[in-house]
């Protein structure tokens, strides 16, 4: 005999319990199904633990889709302030750590354990650890075949997420059920990801690993350029940190990235006009303005001695220095791929989507929230804004 329920929002993530939460307290009998043993294995492991929950400057501008207009009707009802509302109710202590991202003072755990709480106060009924073995159509009603035995329901809400970090139980169900019921899908690729550069170009830069900095970083032309200044980390393999993270969602296979190393300086120019005034070797003036370790590698790499006077030095070879350091261009051979990517980017096609309610226009009653969608905020807590907007949309309206 099928349990019935008015709606059933399949996987119990940020999006997921969102979802529910909203829907139960506006008094829809709701079922959470998910696959998991341990429940948002996400918003646990997210900002070292924290949870950066949310950002203070989350809009639209902050989040990439072939319909950039899409994100902006769930947004606006659901902001920031809002989240951050119900973070104070549950009297979850909370920081500022670096331009507007908020942390939890203590343990990402708090977040769960308010989504959950928010769940119980909508009489949320959960199945989990449960596996979805089919989706199809009861009549009217949507018919959810699971380990745990037959659930009908009004509506669907897909909230599986995306591709990203499969050891924690990243699939693609979120896109077979979206081809099922004939949705169109943007293609998808890891995003917020470190990438990965050619072993032998890389040598000089080896025993860089561990060196971080603020840089600019830029990929991309018109529409479609990216640009961001954020910290960098030279690594064994290439570069990571906040700044390559960032870049990755912009960056295409192929193209180039162009870094500045001394953002708010035109190197050449100062090297030029100091050269009578300034009496310190090459070494020790580039440690003024960059980490020790690089100055002597950066010099190394590019075939400087880190001892040469300014002063001997012709203006050309200084020009070639201050080029290399404000206008570094180098060529990524590839990202980390999903297992070390926080995000999806692409996924179910939002022209295929009501952008009021999340809704499958082809399919009444079917909706997709969160990183299933093709939304892929910057990183920062943009995504996870974006989970909690996307489902309260569709928390309200099925």
């Amino acid at each position: 005999m099928a349990k019935q329920f008015d709606v059933a929002v399949i996987g119990a993530g940020a999006a997921g319990m969102m979802c529910a939460a909203v829907a139960g307290q506006r008094g829809r009998k709701v079922v959470l199904i998910d696959h998991a043993t341990k429940l948002a294995e996400k918003i646990r492991i997210s900002g070292g633990g924290r949870c950066n929950f949310t950002n203070l400057h989350a809009g639209p501008q902050n989040y990439l889709s072939q319909n950039p207009h899409f994100c902006k009707s769930a947004l606006s009802r659901y902001t920031s302030q809002d989240f951050i509302g119900l973070v104070k109710r549950h009297r979850i202590a909370y920081h500022e750590k670096h331009k507007g991202q908020l942390f939890c003072d203590d343990s990402a755990e708090q977040i769960i354990d308010m989504l959950k709480a928010e769940c119980a106060t909508g009489n949320v009924a959960w199945r989990m650890p449960c596996k979805v073995e089919a989706i199809g159509k009861s009549g009217e009603r949507y018919r959810i075949d699971t380990d745990a035995g037959i659930i009908e329901a009004d509506s669907v809400v897909i909230a599986t997420g995306g591709l990203s970090i499969p050891k924690i139980g990243a699939t693609d169900f979120a896109f077979r059920v979206a081809k099922q019921f004939g949705l169109k899908l943007v293609e998808t690729r890891p995003a917020l990801v470190p990438l990965t550069f050619d072993a032998s170009g890389w040598q000089p830069f080896i025993p860089l690993a561990g060196v971080a900095l603020e840089v600019d970083i830029e990929t991309g032309q018109k529409k479609s350029r990216g640009h961001f200044r954020e910290d960098l980390l030279f690594t064994h393999r290439g570069l990571s940190g906040p700044a390559v993270l960032q870049i990755s969602s912009f960056w295409q296979p192929g193209a180039a990235l162009t870094l500045n190393l001394v953002p708010e300086m035109d190197v050449a120019e100062v090297l030029i006009e100091g050269k009578s005034v300034l009496k310190k070797n090459l070494g020790n003036l580039l440690a003024q303005w960059l980490p020790a370790r690089l100055a002597d590698g950066w010099l190394g790499a590019n075939g400087f001695r880190h001892d040469a006077r300014i002063a001997d030095m012709p203006d050309k070879e200084l020009r070639r220095l201050g080029s290399s350091l404000n206008r570094w261009t180098l060529q990524p051979n590839g990202s980390e791929g999903y297992r070390k990517a926080e995000v999806t980017l692409g996924g179910v096609d939002t022209r295929e989507l009501s952008q009021q309610s999340m809704m499958a226009n082809k399919a009444p009653g079917l909706y997709f929230v969160g990183e299933a969608v093709d939304v892929t905020g910057w990183l920062g807590g943009y995504n996870f804004q974006w989970a909690w907007a996307s489902g309260v949309a569709a928390g309200l309206a099925v």
